[in-house]
């Protein structure tokens, strides 16, 4: 049973997600980002997480993202905080060393975020791009294994900072034998794959807010 601080029945826990298009959930309706999706769901198991505030678009890397959480003026105190980042790094042809320098700094603005608290932060991991129809032409084999060495990485630094990780990537691998799975671009997920992740957060997000 989760306790009367994190049921329906109390004050909603606050939660921020921070990302790029893939916490926006690009080329899909607000209503199948997948933070959205995962605070509908832990309503639905009796943890009353509010709907998320969401600083995230389109192309940001981990300094952009960083650098428009600065611009925000956010001072706000949230009771879960996610990040998700990094593509865009491996995108770009960024070195893994420096998103391991700017994914450290980030995982800090998260955890003070969530006052200071590293069990109150999720993160996930990058999907892979490289199985989308989107890169049909591209080398395939080589995106796969940057975007391991990105996640290894951000799991890395979350054991480090005591913060919980949670592994979508195989997921998305997974979705370029289904169907319906990428948006109109062929390169960003559907609401069908965004909630396969927030239903792989759920139990780890409700682990933290017990």
């Amino acid at each position: 049973m989760l306790t009367s601080a994190a049921s329906t029945s109390s004050a909603p826990v606050s939660f921020l997600a921070l990302g790029d298009s893939y916490t926006i959930g690009e080329g899909e309706t607000a209503a199948h980002r997948w933070p959205v999706q995962l605070a509908a769901l832990a309503r639905q198991q009796g943890l009353n997480l509010a709907e998320p505030t969401i600083i995230a678009r389109t192309g940001w890397t981990t300094a952009e993202l960083q650098e428009a959480i600065a611009a925000a003026h956010d001072h706000h105190t949230y009771g879960l905080v996610s990040l998700l980042i990094g593509v865009n790094n491996q995108y770009r042809g960024q070195s893994v060393a420096l998103y391991r320098t700017e994914f450290r700094a980030l995982l800090a603005t998260a955890i003070a975020f969530a006052g200071g608290q590293p069990r109150h932060v999720v993160v996930l991991s990058i999907p892979d791009w490289g199985v989308t129809p989107f890169a049909h032409d591209r080398n395939r084999a080589q995106i796969a294994q940057e975007i391991d060495q990105f996640n290894l990485v951000a799991h890395e630094e979350c054991q480090h900072a005591d913060v919980a990780f949670v592994d979508i990537t195989p997921r998305t691998r997974a979705a370029a034998s289904a169907e319906n799975q990428f948006t109109a671009d062929g390169l960003h997920y559907t609401g069908a794959q965004m909630q396969q992740w927030a239903t792989l957060a759920l139990p780890v997000v409700q682990q933290q807010l017990r």
